[in-house]
């Protein structure tokens, strides 16, 4: 009797170890993370690979599929910000740029937005180069993704389509696994409140499973001498998808701000 207590012990133990190491809870992971290689090469075979069954993944995600289906689809429109981003801009970008790669951010956001451009739902992928614990994306990246994502409804709905963040506000309520099976896409829900020179946005990020990662609210306000700087590039690099649209602009391209009136 006690032989057969100890094998029956020792089948569910053994059992048990096995199916937690292939198919460990996230929970664990974090606790006991598994090793990770580096980043690839984003330019090898295998990279390109890849990246390419990420994005046949992403368009087949339920959450893309359905909102796609739903029955007021043709009031919102579809883009990739970054695709057409000229390349000697790209490489002093940080989103755009530096971390663009397979293990970080491998593919371009698929934004769906409002044509009236008072919501938006952008469905992202990251990779575990990007976490601060091993396996659990960098606080201070998610705020990066929030920062932008939220900024691209703001400044869109500003009189002349620039804005700088005067407020970002964000409150952690669960970790953002990277690279994960269930939950290595999610999307950020936006909504936007403007006022003249305003615009305050919320947003949120959500796993796909639908539990709230990442609250967000931010304010962002377009300077007074908007109206000075032009550039086609940061309507590139929003995916705006009309091009008879006000011109997008971009602070950081090297062009100061106007000296102060005497």
């Amino acid at each position: 009797r006690h032989l057969r207590t100890l094998a029956l012990g020792g089948s569910v133990a053994v059992t048990g170890y096995t199916l937690g190491a292939l198919y460990p809870h996230p929970y664990i992971t974090f606790i006991s993370p598994r090793p990770a290689p580096a980043p690839p090469d984003p330019d090898s075979p295998q990279s390109i690979a890849y990246t390419a069954a990420l994005e046949q993944t992403l368009q087949t995600l339920p959450l893309l599929t359905s909102h796609r289906a739903q029955p007021d689809a043709h009031e919102w429109y579809e883009t990739r910000p970054y695709v057409s981003y000229p390349e000697q801009l790209r490489v002093n970008s940080l989103t755009a740029g530096a971390l663009r790669g397979p293990g970080k951010l491998a593919l371009p956001p698929l934004v769906r937005a409002r044509k009236d451009e008072s919501e938006a739902v952008v469905i992202v992928h990251v990779g575990r180069g990007v976490c601060g614990h091993d396996g659990i994306i960098h606080g201070g990246l998610l705020a990066t993704i929030l920062d932008e994502s939220l900024a691209r409804t703001a400044i869109i709905n500003l009189p002349d389509k620039i804005g700088v963040t005067a407020n970002l506000s964000i409150n952690y309520r669960a970790p953002t696994f990277a690279d994960q099976a269930s939950t290595s896409s999610f999307h950020i829900l936006t909504l936007v409140d403007k006022a003249g020179r305003k615009s305050k946005v919320t947003g949120k990020v959500e796993d796909l499973k639908g539990n709230v990662l990442v609250e967000a609210h931010a304010t962002f306000v377009q300077p007074k001498y908007a109206h000075l700087l032009k550039s086609k590039a940061v309507q590139q690099m929003m995916g705006d998808p009309d091009p008879d649209k006000s011109t997008p602009v971009l602070l950081s391209e090297g062009m100061p701000p106007p000296p102060p009136k005497a």
